[in-house]
């Protein structure tokens, strides 16, 4: 798949509130499809199954299948890669400018 569509797709997936929440539970631990419809009690399972599939279409989540269990993962490296992409550099001058106040109040 094209760079241009895998970015549209994690963004997608990230404009939504509800996604990123699924993420954020994520985050702290991995989950079956059935606690995460549990944790969204107002939301029906096919809703929450629609989101966990935007999710890994974006390769946000990994899931796998163990019997009747669908247990889902973060999957962090494509958030990391737009970090990378457009926010590593500005963090690479912030260090920099770190090291140089550093050097400077040392050598004053």
């Amino acid at each position: 798949m094209p760079q241009k569509e895998r970015y549209d797709l994690i963004f997608k997936a990230l404009g939504n509130s509800r996604r990123r929440e699924i993420l954020d539970l994520l985050k702290a631990r991995s989950r079956t499809t059935g606690e995460l419809v549990e944790h969204f009690k107002h939301l029906d399972r096919c809703t929450v199954m629609q989101h966990l599939c935007a999710l890994e279409k974006a390769d946000l989540v990994i899931v796998k299948r163990e019997g009747r269990l669908r247990w889902n993962y973060i999957n962090p490296l494509p958030i990391k890669e737009l970090h990378d992409r457009w926010i590593g550099g500005y963090a690479d001058n912030a260090v920099d400018l770190l090291a140089r106040m550093k050097r400077e109040i040392e050598d004053y």
